[in-house]
């Protein structure tokens, strides 16, 4: 089986939803984490502090620059993921599907290199 890399991205400047949305939010995902290690399929998965935690490092000739804060100043941030195991990428998909449901965020599934 592929690993497949199912990033959850958040809106940026938005804070954290009111408590019993993010609890049913987080039960859901306890669900679908339940059913994928069942299945197999889980491999790691995690949230992830907001993006200002972030420190970027640039090449910049024989040096290297660090700097605070994201690399890119967008509308959406990548606020968690889950690395799974699925068969194909309409597997991964249909995992990604559920992920998208529960959270109502955006889910982007994308492929590992250099397996199958």
């Amino acid at each position: 089986m592929k690993q497949y890399l199912l990033s959850i991205y958040q809106p940026a400047g938005e804070g954290l939803p009111d408590p019993e949305f993010l609890a049913g939010v987080m039960r859901e995902i306890g669900v679908i984490r339940d059913e994928l290690t069942a299945a197999g399929c889980w491999v790691f998965g995690q949230g992830l502090h907001a993006p200002e935690t972030a420190t970027v490092l640039r090449p910049k000739g024989d040096e290297v620059l660090v700097t605070d804060g994201p690399f890119v100043e967008g509308k959406e941030y990548l606020g968690g993921f889950t690395v799974i195991r699925a068969a194909d990428l309409d597997a991964a998909l249909e995992w990604g599907r559920r992920y998208a449901l529960a959270t109502t965020l955006p889910i982007e599934v994308r492929p590992f290199q250099g397996e199958g």
